[in-house]
């Protein structure tokens, strides 16, 4: 849309997250009046709360959405590039499962406080923060602000963006609205952060990576931080979680599943930090439409939280900033008719990734079918592409990824089946033939054998027996 067209076209964003953040720097691009309401204190003023990490993985989606406001090369360029998983086995060894080709890699950094940063050079931008939203009446397109040790504020916007998270305030807007489907569901997997610090000013271990310590059942992760720190987020099914509760049942439980982390968090550390705070909650929203009316939308985890094992949830908003490129109130409906299936998509994604990553990784199998992935994509690279690629380095819909990885799995799978039924009955074939041709010798030998071990000259005639 030209400038020209939204003077005086206000847009309210609900919610200071990555995602209200980058919509700011969109709409305000285009020209739009923007305000931001955030019911938290900035988070680049606050101190760091525990169990809310601020570095974020960027992947390629993520940075399409960056290189649309022109900042792209400025975060990128401040991040840290990782290129594959670092897995660490109970016993101490290390392997590296890469992401995708060389050039294919994970950007770690800190995008919010950079995207804040950005909103407020624009002059027809406003960032309010400790504004919690009260009311929102998408159909009178109003909002009804609570400011601390104030009265409450009351605005009229063109449209209103809804990026207040998982329990969104603007969402209960629409599920007073009939026809208007919404499901969550919490996992039975909490998780809770650790820190790694830094070693001699370094980073304790190979910064460049992902690094998974995958346990079946649950898993830790770690990841670099710019102080050089790690953050490492164990997740676990909530009663074991209960199960410890004290130092030493804690530091005997990291002796047994996470060894060579101990060293690197700290005994003492481990054992008290461990109970700063509970296991947090994973949740997941699906909800359609994410319009109502045509001053009013849902976007981010308000309209679709998703687990965090694919890190998508912010490398997904590239996709919605097309609604800024027409006139908002008339391209809603279609917004929500090509999000809500890819959104639906890449909830179960992320969902398939958690098991990846805490089990599938420990597998020769899955090792295997992984490099026979890549080699079929490297010898037929727009036909057969692998799972990671399709979600992570491109900007495939995230509904016919889905589709597509299940018709390569078919695929896949019958050609292995019908090589190893080949290999099976060359076997067979071979086998046959050699008994043939030996049948006659083989009883005469183990005779002669057996004759040998019986007048006690054959030295080696135990083994024989054995074999």
């Amino acid at each position: 849309m030209e400038s020209s067209n939204v003077q005086g076209k206000k847009v309210a964003i609900v919610g200071g997250g990555l995602v209200g953040a980058l919509n700011a720097c969109f709409f305000a691009k285009r020209g739009f009046h923007v305000d931001v309401y955030e019911a938290r204190e900035d988070i680049r003023v606050s101190s760091f709360a525990r169990g809310r990490s601020i570095n974020l993985a960027l992947s390629y989606r993520g940075r399409q959405a960056l290189q649309a406001v022109g900042l792209e090369e400025q975060i990128v360029s401040k991040g840290i590039p990782m290129h594959a998983r670092r897995i660490h086995t109970l016993l101490g060894k290390k392997y590296s499962i890469p992401y995708g080709k060389k050039n294919q890699v994970l950007v770690l950094s800190s995008t919010c406080s950079c995207l804040f940063a950005a909103a407020e050079k624009y002059s027809n931008t406003n960032l309010y923060f400790g504004h919690k939203l009260i009311e929102c009446n998408a159909e009178l397109g109003t909002l009804t602000i609570k400011r601390s040790g104030q009265l409450p504020l009351e605005d009229t916007y063109d449209l209103i963006v809804g990026c207040d998270g998982a329990f969104s305030t603007v969402r209960k807007q629409f599920m007073r609205q009939t026809c208007f489907n919404y499901s969550h569901e919490y996992i039975p997997h909490g998780y809770m952060e650790l820190t790694i610090p830094p070693r001699d000013g370094d980073f304790a271990m190979e910064p460049n990576y992902l690094h998974i310590w995958p346990r079946n059942t649950f898993m830790m992760i770690a990841l670099p931080n710019m102080d050089k720190s790690f953050t490492c987020t164990l997740f676990m099914p909530f009663e074991e979680f209960e199960k410890l509760k004290t130092g030493e049942q804690v530091l005997d439980f990291f002796q047994t599943y996470f060894p060579d982390s101990i060293p690197l968090i700290g005994e003492q550390e481990l054992k008290h930090d461990f109970f700063l705070l509970p296991a947090q909650a994973m949740i997941s929203v699906k909800c359609s439409s994410y319009h109502l009316s045509n001053r009013c939308v849902l976007m981010g985890d308000a309209a679709h939280a998703v687990v965090p094992f694919y890190g998508q949830g912010m490398n997904a908003v590239s996709s919605q900033l097309a609604l800024c490129f027409l006139s908002p109130g008339a391209c809603l409906p279609e917004f929500s008719r090509l999000r809500v299936p890819d959104d639906h998509a890449i909830s179960d994604l992320a969902m398939y990734n958690y098991v990846e990553m805490r089990e599938h990784v420990n597998s020769t199998w899955f090792i295997f079918r992984k490099r026979i992935n890549n080699l079929l994509h490297t010898l037929m690279p727009s036909t057969i592409i692998p799972l990671y690629t399709m979600v992570t380095f491109s900007r495939i819909r995230y509904h016919e990824v889905l589709q597509r990885w299940k018709w390569q799995e078919k695929i896949i799978n019958r050609g292995l089946f019908i090589m190893g039924a080949a290999g099976l009955g060359g076997t067979y074939l071979l086998v046959k033939r050699l008994t043939r041709d030996w049948c006659f010798f083989i009883p005469n030998l183990w005779g002669w054998c057996h004759y040998i071990r019986n007048i006690g000259n054959f030295p080696f005639s135990i083994q024989v027996a054995q074999m």
